[in-house]
Order: structure tokens, then sequence, then C-alpha cells
């Protein structure tokens, strides 16, 4: 991707209060530290600002959505069109009522769990132990330690991409095992949450259980995406990979995790290639030996080299 090519594109977009940058590198977004550029990155100053965005953006410009990165591959070839990352401006909590959230889809999973704690809400304890924010957590009905998105969730505000604001409900998300059903073209603006009354003290003991088994069980300290591979049903991905001898497995500067073998690791030299190509090896493998096919959870975004 060049220059060029950015510039082309640039004046083709609308005018808007956020930043537009070209060739902006997306590598330090992502948790694996790999990647190449967005040919040009929009971050909107706030939930208008998008909208009108949207609706000014020629309708052949791919326009693709990021969020912190914790589950993201970016291949190194980059992204064509338009990255939006939405920023502070989408991540605030307020209480409503005894029982509720109202969070911006950029804040952290584990900030949301914070200021559910401080506002006396129970039961969303869970999202302590997952990486990333809001925003993807509704995409991919993202769970935990029993809890998932579906099991608290009220409704949510989206921006379609000819710049509509509106809002859906849990029969509009459509949700299943680390899935939704929603267009993959509509981007999360805030939701609304909801859990039970409870006692700080005890949520925040149950906060702490679930941290103190996240590090012990996941290798968090390492450049990683998070769950690579979906629970295949009434089975566990992580076991499937290390009966198939997996565990440790290499590809350049990417490894299968000692510590928990459904996570891939950039053992600090590693590109976007090495990680995908050692994942479907992994994917490969035990298709061979159990028969089953593993799915990807991480989302892989980008061109090739």
């Amino acid at each position: 991707m060049n220059a060029v090519q950015a510039s082309s594109l640039m004046a083709r977009l609308p005018q808007v209060r956020g930043e537009l940058t070209e060739n902006a590198p997306l590598a330090e977004f992502t948790w694996f530290r790999v990647g190449g550029p967005a040919e040009v990155l929009f971050r909107p100053a706030d939930r208008d600002d998008l909208a009108a965005f949207l609706k000014g953006c020629p309708a052949d410009v791919p326009v693709t959505v990021i969020g912190v990165g914790s589950n993201l591959l970016v291949r190194d070839g980059g992204v064509k069109g338009v990255v939006i990352r939405l920023g502070r401006a989408f991540a605030g909590a307020r209480k409503i009522g005894e029982t509720r959230l109202e969070v911006g889809t950029a804040m952290l999973d584990a900030m949301v769990s914070r200021a559910a704690m401080e506002a006396g809400i129970e039961g969303l304890e869970f999202y302590r132990g997952i990486p990333g924010s809001i925003g993807g957590a509704l995409r991919m009905n993202a769970g935990a330690h029993g809890g998932e998105t579906k099991d608290v969730f009220v409704e949510a505000e989206a921006v379609t991409r000819q710049g509509e604001i509106i809002r859906l409900t849990p029969a509009d998300m459509g949700f299943s095992y680390r899935h939704t059903d929603v267009a993959g073209d509509l981007i999360f603006t805030s939701a609304i949450l909801e859990g039970r009354k409870g006692d700080k003290d005890a949520i925040a003991k149950r906060m702490a259980e679930v941290q103190e088994h996240r590090e012990n069980a996941q290798p968090i300290k390492s450049r990683t995406g998070g769950s690579t591979f979906k629970n295949p049903e009434g089975g566990k991905a992580w076991q499937l990979v290390d009966a198939a001898g997996c565990r440790g497995l290499k590809v350049g500067g990417a490894q299968v995790s000692e510590m928990h073998c459904n996570f891939l690791i950039n053992t600090g030299d590693a590109t976007a290639r090495d990680i995908e190509t050692l994942g479907e090896e992994v994917r490969a493998r035990v298709k061979k030996t159990s028969g089953i096919e593993l799915h990807w959870e991480i989302k892989r975004i980008g061109e090739a080299a």
C-alpha cells in the first residue's frame, strides 16, 4: 500500500471533526504487535461525527472497524480503505436505575466490570476476565467464567454504513455461541447492560478471583491475541490442540503457548503470516488427529504482504 493510493482515497472522503491519517500503522493497536498499515485511519470525534462520515463516505470504499486489538490479526499487507477506531468519546459509563449501566463501546471490558462494581451491580464480573472492549464483546457475544454478553444485554446503539443511527434489541442481535447475526457493517457506539443489585465487596472479591484465574491460566503477559479457536460443541479447543501434539509448536516467530495451547504468541519477531500459518497448521493437525475442524475465534483482516 503506497502513499499515492492513500492520498487518492483521502481526496474522496468527507470532512470530519475527528482525525484522518494516511498509511497509519496498525500493529501498535493490536496485542500481537504485527501487521501492516491502514490505507486511511479514522478516529471520530463523537457519534455524530462518525454518522456524518459514514453518510458521506463513497459506497465503494471499504470500511473496517477495530477495537483495542485484543482478538485481532492484521495481515502484513495492511488494510485497504478506511479503518475506524473509536476513542475516548466512546468510553464512558453511567448508571441507569438500580441495575443497569449504559456504556460506550470503546470501554474496556475490565473497566465495565469495575464500573458495575462501583455502582453496586452484580452479574458483570465475568467481563473482568475478557480482554478487549464492549464493541467486540457485542459483536462476538464474548463470555467467560459462566457469563456471556447475551445474559446481560438490554439494547445497543449502532450506526449503519449509510450513517443512520439505530437501536438494537436482543431479538435483533441473534446471539449464539461467540456470534451474533448483526450485519457486519454496523458500528456499535453504546450499549445498555443489566445485572442485579449486589454488595460491592462481594463483587470485588469475585472480580479478583476471575483475574487471578486468568493470570494463572493464560499467557496474558505475552504478545497474544486471546483464545485462537472457538470451542467445538461439547469439547475444548485447547484439549484438541494439545492432543494433536501442538503445544509449543513454532512457525517463524510465532508459537503455540506452552501455558495454554489455545493461545498463539508472538515470541518477538513474528509476522502476521507466521501467526496465521501456525494457526492453519494447528487446524490441519487437529483435523487429522480428531476429525474435528476448529474455527478461528481471532478476527483476521487485511491483505497478505
